[in-house]
């Protein structure tokens, strides 16, 4: 990580802008998958996203959106040919692989499991950036590392670890660690990525092609592509906030903090979705939940302040 302190702290805005945003999306799908497939949501917000992108990318808000990321970090102008194929395989390893994964180990699994094993993938991503990326913290930031990681996991299953039933539905449980893992391999390849200085062209090329890779794969499983009118406001909403910008700001986050750091940051992305439900469709938050989420935040503190 950059010892520049204005990187240090717009890589952390990044890295929770992006988290904020990917959180309401849990809400909007959830009224959305009343009338939709969750493969059609899928696909439908990732091109929703990377088409708004591209358009963006031939407006004058292209360059007044790319200067607000400008930061002392050093940057790269060009598209090389090797960094359209690391984008080749981040799309099939985040876009393709792990949704499909997923989406048959949710039907293996019960929900309590899924919502605990989810949480893998900040694992992966920290331990990928770790062993490959040679990105090290300090005490602190393990610390910190923990503690979202504890947080997380009360978080999403309110601490109630003897309804978990990890050892009976192995296919599914199995399904949706392997689809965190190929989420961990995405995020740390996106570290490339970001390095390049039009990550508007980048995350829209990934957001594109990876939404119309899903619509194919769902054509081919002869899955029913009816999207309802009232459906599509929410598609819109989530393509454009938590896809697209919500990406754009973890690649902005990568640049500046690294995979290990924006990884983690990232994850409490549930504890916002918590939030945002709470708001909008009333649903309760334990006083065991407000308490992991309030450890999470601590966690981020600890992690920041290095």
């Amino acid at each position: 990580m950059s010892g520049n302190p204005l990187t240090h702290h717009w890589g952390y805005v990044g890295a929770l802008s992006s988290a904020i945003l990917f959180g309401i999306s849990s809400t909007l799908n959830k009224i959305a998958l009343e009338n939709v497939n969750p493969m059609i949501i899928a696909g439908m917000i990732y091109l929703i996203g990377g088409v708004l992108l591209l358009a963006i990318h031939f407006t004058p808000l292209h360059k007044k959106i790319l200067a607000l990321f400008e930061t002392p970090t050093e940057t790269e102008t060009t598209i090389s040919a090797r960094d359209y194929r690391t984008l080749a395989f981040v799309i099939l390893c985040g876009s393709i692989i792990a949704p499909f994964l997923l989406l048959h180990g949710l039907n293996e699994t019960t929900a309590i499991n899924a919502s605990l094993l989810l949480n893998t993938e900040s694992l992966f991503t920290v331990l990928l950036a770790f062993l490959f990326l040679k990105e090290r913290g300090k005490q602190r930031d393990y610390i910190g590392i923990l503690l979202l990681l504890a947080g997380v996991a009360v978080l999403t299953t309110n601490a109630e670890f003897q309804r978990l039933t990890l050892t009976e539905q192995i296919l599914g449980n199995v399904l949706i660690v392997g689809a965190c893992l190929f989420w961990g391999i995405d995020n740390n390849l996106s570290k490339f990525l970001s390095k390049k200085r039009d990550i508007i062209m980048v995350t829209g090329l990934k957001c594109s092609i990876g939404g119309s890779a899903l619509l194919a794969v769902s054509q081919i499983l002869g899955i029913n592509f009816s999207i309802p009118i009232t459906s599509i406001p929410y598609l819109i909403t989530v393509g454009a906030l938590s896809i697209a910008f919500s990406i754009l700001f973890f690649l902005f986050a990568l640049r500046e903090i690294g995979a290990m750091r924006t990884g983690i940051i990232f994850s409490t992305s549930s504890l916002f979705g918590a939030m945002f439900a709470l708001a909008v469709l009333e649903e309760p938050l334990s006083p065991i939940q407000l308490t992991a989420g309030l450890v999470m935040l601590f966690g981020v503190y600890i992690i920041y302040r290095r």
